[in-house]
């Protein structure tokens, strides 16, 4: 039976490669974007497969309209996939709390405006597949762009919580967790720029050699993973896209268990011992 997607940040990257794989298997997408125009190509190629929708994340009210909208179209909503966001470079110093809070609004808020309008209609239809695109870095946070890593941890601690509590719900929900991908989400409308402060000049420069030398995958090469996570009895609440997410998370897990071990006796005599009072 074919699936219905609900998918934010449809335009490019990863979501106009993951829109275009649902519609070329037979599946029906409510594809959004803040511009209507950049999904003019969907619609003229799978006609009523698609419905595209004008929708900036950190607008709740418009949030809840498109999701309602799709809902009434299609009839029902499969899959709920969140995908819009970009981020933020600059180091902690330099991110201002505007520039962080305009970050959270789309990575974090955003999401969680389209999880809060699509969960009663899940309810409703006896259940769903709630699905976040997070990242490798939602677990290892790297400088330079440590307010984008903390916007994943924040998103990976939601979903864990949520997949918990819908469960009793028949709805699933799974962390899809790219690596180093060569989508557009280097380019310039998927980067905002903290101003900089010279000090930081050398470092980031260093950084960002390392970064265009990284191996990065293909992202067409992706979808029939995607594919296999949604159609999935038991989907994984967490699943790695790419090969190099694991190597490098399992090596920071084992520093982070090789420190808490070594601290032990000390973190373990801070619990101390309450006196039972009659």
């Amino acid at each position: 039976m074919a699936k219905v997607w609900f998918i934010t940040g449809a335009s490019r990257g990863f979501g106009r490669i993951w829109t275009e794989a649902a519609l070329r298997r037979g599946d029906k997408v409510a594809a959004t974007a803040r511009s209507l125009a950049s999904l003019a190509g969907l619609t003229a190629a799978y006609g009523d497969h698609v419905l595209a929708l004008e929708l900036d994340v950190t607008r709740p009210e418009q949030v809840a309209t498109a999701v309602t909208k799709a809902y009434e179209h299609f009839g029902r909503l499969d899959i709920i996939l969140n995908n819009a966001g970009y981020s933020l470079v600059g180091t902690i110093e330099e991110g201002s709390p505007e520039d962080v809070r305009k970050l959270y609004d789309t990575n974090i808020f955003g999401p969680l405006a389209v999880i809060q309008a699509a969960l009663p209609l899940l309810r409703k239809q006896g259940g769903g597949h709630i699905v976040g695109v997070s990242s490798g870095l939602g677990h290892v946070s790297m400088p330079v762009i440590g307010y984008y890593c903390s916007s994943k941890w924040a998103f990976e601690a939601i979903h864990e919580s949520l997949a918990a509590e819908v469960a009793a719900f028949g709805i699933k929900v799974t962390i899809v967790e790219p690596g180093a991908y060569a989508t557009e989400f280097g380019s310039q409308e998927s980067l905002k720029f903290a101003a900089g402060l010279d000090v930081y000049g050398d470092f980031k420069n260093q950084f960002f050699d390392r970064l265009r030398t990284m191996e990065k995958g293909d992202p067409s090469a992706t979808p029939d993973a995607l594919f296999a996570v949604v159609d999935a009895a038991r989907p994984p609440l967490r699943f790695f896209l790419g090969s190099h997410n694991l190597p490098w998370v399992r090596a920071a897990y084992n520093e982070r268990l090789k420190v808490w071990e070594e601290w032990e006796s000390v973190s373990s005599a801070a619990q101390g011992k309450l006196t039972e009072t009659a």
